[in-house]
């Protein structure tokens, strides 16, 4: 296991104090008067909101993925239809009701204050009185700053009009909801002063036991978000101040970074050593792993029987068992037909460049390494001398898992269902295929649950460079970028047919340039806000999914009772305020 890497993070090496398990004490506030007594109360007092935030993966990962086109949760079988929440979110008839909106704006807001009472708590204490000094603080004050924008630009992404909370003093912040352009302006003030004040990363390899710190170039990185989408925040484009930090990313100027020489490496267990990660949110198996929880990656497999094919000799890993919540939407109708939408279709997106290693049977090696991200027809494995099959975990039939989603079975591969609806209330266990990007090694493997939330990639300053170039006209340049990180996905010998012009032969236009955002970041709590930068999210059709009547669904609505605790904020357009 990593030396406790979940509490090693920038905030103790800081204050030279010993690994200690953390986890055990948290607070929801950090605001005490006699609270902060030794510098470990320092310590615990900076990692709470942190924590929180790893946590706070979670329910942005399903209000991100699931109303976009390449991952969906249909009924399977008696399984996951709850009420039909997931539909509403496929179909984007979401009500003011739906409790994921309710808990991703108390996951921000919760984090934003926390972040305050820690900066308002800081500037009340003497460093001196814990061995520390002005500059510490400060040092630490950065990082809250950070990554309380972080939170931030997660809200203006969601829910455009939000208060705006600046202290743990109520009344220094706004009661009622402020305009997209001010929470901009605020996300890109503080971000722009904390790349001036943060550290800059030393050494070319990662982020060691320093992950979990903001960094110059991190926090560069989040204003390469905020611009890449300020025409649709702001209605005013920032792909010219965008490009400007990304080049800075990409040259160096805020540490040294590189790509990793595959695609999965960056995912895998020791990924605080990849120097891929500008930010990560460290991990440890016992301590924090929210990239294994049941709403990130945990649930993208089928049920129960599955970790025996991931070669658990007891069939369950220790920290729980699978769950069939996530797969890939279909490329194919029940009886093989293939879809022609423009969105969606993620295999056959994935198969356009068959030689993809990305497109292999998921497998576990051995000594914490695997091969592949995709789980798809029979998920065979040895027990007893014998050849077994993943069967259903209701039914009892062999799990044979297809690009289509529908009412199968039991029933031969090369065979076609006597039903042929295939729609959200229409799937069972073998409809779609299961995807993994974080390995899902075995209790034997040193590896098990120790790779770190990968959230910012050098990928993301690559991709988002080049649509600013895409976007500027300069097409070639932009392929030439993309192409530095798609090179690693296929085999030498395809590369060169593989390549977007002026390397290769294929060509780079607006809907490849949205597949390609699709492909490299699957299922990274970014898929809705690409295709609303591309025009596509109320527009578009995929699989059962038809256009929007109009745009309001392009932002989410106020809960019910965010509205109710606080009726001077205003209900978003195009939705209710609660009678």
């Amino acid at each position: 296991m990593k030396a406790k890497k979940i509490i090693l993070s920038a905030f103790i090496l800081l204050v030279s104090v010993s690994c200690t398990d953390l986890s055990e004490t948290l607070y929801d506030q950090v605001g005490s008067d006699n609270y902060y007594n030794t510098q470990m109360d320092i310590v615990r007092a900076v990692y709470r909101p942190f924590e929180h935030a790893y946590w706070s993966v979670q329910p942005r990962q399903v209000i991100q993925e699931l109303p976009a086109d390449l991952i969906a949760t249909w009924k399977k079988d008696d399984w996951w239809e709850d009420g039909g929440r997931w539909s509403r979110l496929h179909y984007h008839t979401w009500t003011i009701e739906e409790e994921l909106f309710k808990t991703e704006w108390e996951a921000c807001f919760q984090g934003i204050m926390q972040c305050n009472y820690l900066m308002d708590d800081l500037t009340k204490l003497d460093p001196q009185k814990f061995d520390l000094t002005q500059e510490d603080f400060d040092a630490l004050v950065s990082q809250c700053k950070t990554l309380r924008a972080w939170f931030y630009l997660r809200l203006l992404d969601e829910f455009r009009n939000v208060p705006l909370a600046v202290s743990s003093d109520v009344s220094k912040n706004s009661e009622k909801n402020v305009s997209p352009e001010t929470l901009f302006e605020f996300i890109e003030t503080e971000l722009i002063e904390c790349v001036a004040d943060l550290p800059i990363k030393l050494g070319a390899g990662g982020n060691g036991l320093n992950q979990g710190q903001w960094t110059k170039a991190s926090a560069a990185a989040l204003l390469v978000r905020l611009y890449l989408n300020a025409e649709v925040y702001i209605g005013k484009p920032k792909y010219t101040e965008c490009a400007t930090y990304a080049q800075s990313i990409l040259d160096g100027d805020y540490g040294s970074y590189s790509l990793e020489a595959t695609w999965d490496k960056v995912f895998d267990w020791d990924n605080e050593n990849s120097p891929e990660i500008l930010f990560g949110f460290p991990s440890s198996k016992g301590y924090n792993h929210y990239v294994y929880a049941g709403d990130t990656f945990w649930w993208t497999v089928p049920a129960r029987q599955v970790s025996y094919y991931f070669g658990d000799v007891k069939g369950m890993s220790l920290n729980g068992d699978h769950n069939c919540k996530y797969r890939l939407a279909p490329s194919l109708a029940p009886d093989g037909t293939p879809y022609t939408t423009e969105l969606g279709r993620p295999v056959a997106k994935f198969k356009k460049y068959p030689d993809d290693y990305r497109l292999k049977m998921y497998k576990n090696l051995g000594n914490s390494t695997r091969e592949g991200m995709m789980l798809f027809g029979y998920l065979e494995y040895s027990e007893g001398g014998s050849i077994r099959r993943v069967t259903s975990p209701e039914g009892g039939y062999d799990l044979y898992l297809r690009d289509a989603v529908g009412l199968f079975k039991g029933i031969a591969p090369n065979e076609i269902p006597a039903d042929l609806t295939s729609d959200m209330s229409h799937g069972d266990h073998n409809s779609g295929w299961g995807y993994i990007k974080y390995p899902f090694y075995t209790d034997e493997d040193e590896g098990q649950l120790e790779a770190d939330w990968a959230e910012i990639r050098l990928p993301e300053i690559y991709y988002s460079l080049a649509e600013c170039k895409f976007r500027a006209g300069q097409v070639e340049d932009a392929g030439s970028l993309l192409n530095n990180v798609r090179k690693r996905n296929y085999p030498v010998a395809s590369v060169p047919t593989y390549l977007y012009q002026p390397d290769g032969p294929v060509v780079l236009d607006e809907k490849e340039l949205l597949d390609e955002w699709g492909r490299e970041f699957l299922s990274e709590s970014r898929r809705r806000i690409d295709l609303i930068r591309f025009g596509k999210f109320c527009t578009g059709t995929w699989w059962d999914k038809t256009p929007d009547a109009d745009n309001h669904t392009i932002i989410f609505p106020l809960h019910r009772d965010v509205l109710n605790a606080n009726p001077k904020l205003d209900q978003n357009e195009g939705y209710p305020r609660p009678e």
